[in-house]
C-alpha cells in the first residue's frame, strides 16, 4: 500500500512517538523512511543582524542531525531503509516540498498538545500539513 514514507521530525516528545508509528508502518508495507528536518529560517532570521545568528543557525542544525541519527538508528536497528533530509525553509512548506522530493506515499507527523489561544496566533504546522498535503497523513498524538 505505502511504498515511501515521510517523517518530518523536530525530536520533541510528539515527533518521537510518530517514530514509533513510521517504524511500524514502514516495516508493515515494506516501504522506506525518509526522516526530514526543517531548519526554521523564521526563528533564524528572527535573529538577523544579531552576532549570534551563526550560534543559533549551527545550534538548530546540530538539533535536528541528532534528531535524525536517533531515528535512523532505530530505523536501522529494526531493519528499515531509510534516508535523512536537512533543509531549510518554513517548517510546514517545506515538508510539503519533500512529498514530491522524495516521493513520499504518506506523511507520519506527530503534533504536541497546545493551548487554543497557541493555535489562533501561531497555527499548528501539522494543521497546515493535513490541510493541504496531496497524500495521506497519520497523525500521531503526544501522550496527555
Amino acid at each position: 500500500m505505502y511504498q515511501t514514507i515521510l517523517l518530518p521530525t523536530d525530536g520533541s516528545p510528539g515527533s518521537e512517538l510518530a517514530v514509533d508509528h513510521a517504524l511500524d508502518l514502514a516495516r508493515r508495507y515494506d516501504a522506506t523512511l525518509h526522516l526530514l528536518y526543517v531548519v526554521d529560517t523564521d526563528i533564524v532570521n528572527h535573529y538577523a543582524g544579531i552576532d549570534a545568528i551563526e550560534g543559533v543557525e549551527h545550534a538548530l542544525q546540530s538539533h535536528g542531525a541528532d534528531a535524525l541519527e536517533a531515528a535512523a538508528a532505530r530505523a536501522t536497528d529494526e531493519g528499515v531503509p531509510v534516508e535523512q533530509h536537512v533543509v531549510e525553509g518554513s517548517p510546514h512548506e517545506a515538508i510539503l516540498d519533500a512529498i514530491p522530493m522524495v516521493g513520499a506515499d504518506l506523511v507520519v507527523m506527530g503534533t504536541e498538545r497546545r493551548s487554543d489561544e497557541y493555535h489562533r496566533l501561531v497555527g499548528s504546522v501539522t494543521e497546515r500539513v493535513v490541510r493541504t498535503a496531496d497524500v495521506p497523513v497519520h497523525v500521531v498524538k503526544a501522550a496527555v
